[in-house]
């Protein structure tokens, strides 16, 4: 029984949905390391996610639920890194 506690405790709720490449809500959202209008740098659950676009705004943003929303002309949804690490994004820079 406690073997399938901890697993269940594991479970990653990441989650992207985009509607009409204006509107992208966001699950499983750890932290913001960066945003302007044209770019969204976050790390989620699944490693460290890049927004690139036009005009983007985080309209709602709950770390404590892992949940951001940002609206704007979304042009490109980029992973960085493997799932599951943990580092931070300028971490890459200083190896």
């Amino acid at each position: 029984m406690a073997i399938e506690e901890r697993k269940v405790g594991q479970l990653k709720n990441h989650q992207v949905v985009l509607k009409n490449r204006q509107e992208l809500n966001i699950e499983g959202v750890v932290s913001v390391e960066s945003f302007d209008d044209q770019e969204v740098v976050l790390e989620t659950e699944e490693g460290l996610l890049v927004i690139r676009g036009e005009n983007l705004n985080v309209s709602q943003l709950n770390i404590d639920a892992g949940k951001l929303n940002v609206t704007g002309s979304v042009r490109i949804l980029e992973y960085l890194g493997v799932s599951g690490q943990k580092s931070g994004f300028f971490s890459k820079f200083f190896r």
